[in-house]
């Protein structure tokens, strides 16, 4: 009893932080405490056959699969709010209310003893009653579920294949793609240019010269240009001037230090 009464305040916060955290994320890893609490109280009610399924299945499987698929895919905020499959949350009020009228009768049955326990089933021990059980009274039932499991498998597999209607795009029709994105609307040939100024500074965030000096935005990445971050050639001055005294030249007298520098040190890279 003293396990329950400290997993069960811990389930309900959890269980509530599910419907109003707004990261998916974040609601996944509470969905994780629930499994994981209650997989100890299974094993507090002398079930530990179906405590390890809950870590090993739910937790250890689905619940990854699961995460990986939001970080894989990303589910924003605004998405929860859409309401993709008509009557979806009529449908989810109705089942929440259902699976609420169980767990109250099932507390009421536990409260008013007309539950019998698991200490007669267990005598033999948890898993070879659970597997007497499960393959001589309710083997209909196993096998049963069974096939609709795999129905829905085979079901998913067949929604999620697309016919391919067009043939595989060799090496010799993506050139000529090229070429004509080229010839209709000057798109770039090749790569992207690489990013970096000077010999001595190819980092991701200092931009590629073009040939008339100026910064290829092209080169540098949305992401770091929407932070900020992106270092200009004004700014690497000072490092200019630590080319040109470790070549052993003179600065140029009168030289715009706000302009990318043109010796063999700076040059860009290809």
């Amino acid at each position: 009893m003293t396990t329950f009464w400290i997993l069960a305040p811990v389930m309900v916060l959890a269980a509530l932080g599910i419907l109003f955290v707004r990261k998916a994320v974040h609601a996944a890893l509470l969905l994780a405490i629930v499994m994981l609490s209650l997989a100890v109280l299974y094993l507090t009610l002398d079930a530990p056959f179906l405590a390890f399924v809950q870590v090993i299945v739910y937790t250890g499987a689905i619940l990854m699969l699961f995460l990986f698929v939001l970080m894989l895919v990303g589910v924003d905020a605004s998405d929860s709010v859409v309401e993709t499959i008509t009557g979806q949350r009529f449908m989810a009020v109705v089942a929440g209310l259902l699976l609420g009228a169980i767990f109250v009768i099932g507390l009421g049955q536990v409260t008013l003893a007309t539950a019998t326990g698991l200490s007669g089933p267990n005598a033999p021990g948890n898993i070879p009653a659970l597997a007497n059980l499960l393959f001589s009274k309710y083997v209909f039932a196993f096998e049963v579920t069974s096939a609709l499991l795999i129905t829905a498998a085979v079901g998913a597999m067949v929604l999620a294949h697309r016919e391919r209607l067009e043939p595989k795009a060799t090496q010799a029709m993506l050139a000529a793609q090229r070429m004509q994105d080229y010839a209709d609307s000057g798109k770039h040939l090749g790569p992207l240019p690489t990013p970096g100024v000077f010999a001595r500074h190819n980092a991701v965030d200092t931009p590629a010269l073009l040939p008339d000096g100026t910064a290829s935005e092209a080169s540098v990445s949305r992401v770091l240009a929407a932070r900020g971050t992106v270092r200009s050639a004004p700014a690497m001055a000072g490092d200019i001037a630590g080319i040109e005294k470790q070549l052993g030249q003179a600065p140029h007298a009168g030289r715009d230090r706000s302009a990318p520098a043109t010796t063999e040190e700076e040059a860009p890279a290809t």
